[in-house]
């Protein structure tokens, strides 16, 4: 199992598919990569050799990947957040910040939903004579 940039990459994967498994680096990026380390994408990952991972290494330092990536990601949201703007508001919510609709959908941002609403009436006179102070 190949370890490049700190990721196990799957042995059974096509190289071209199994470097997407970096965070950062996908199909696009992942041809140009391959195109760099001049390796064929069709090979699989267990048949690459120390000096073809040495190449896509040295090939990789050309793109910012994993923690890197993650950290300049943070750093801009923190940034929005900080200076008070309208998608830092967004972020700050856990609403979605590209202007999408949110009476509807938008679950995979707002979570499960949890219904609100009020107490029939029936409900509340059965729960009244039990709740009252006593004196």
């Amino acid at each position: 199992m190949p370890r490049i940039a700190g990721v196990d990459l799957p042995n059974e994967k096509r190289a071209d598919i199994g470097l997407t498994y970096l965070y950062g680096i996908g199909r696009s990026n992942v041809r140009l990569l391959l195109e760099d380390a001049k390796i064929d994408g069709a090979k699989r990952m267990k048949d690459l050799t120390e000096e073809e991972i040495n190449r896509i290494q040295k090939a990789l330092e050309k793109f910012k990947v994993e923690g890197d990536l993650e950290r300049e990601v943070e750093e801009n949201i923190k940034r929005l957040e900080d200076i008070g703007s309208y998608r830092g508001s967004r972020h700050r919510k856990g609403l979605p910040t590209r202007g999408q609709r949110t009476r509807s959908n938008a679950r995979t941002r707002r979570g499960k939903r949890k219904t609100v609403g009020t107490i029939r009436k029936e409900v509340v006179a059965t729960k009244a004579p039990a709740e009252a102070p006593k004196q």
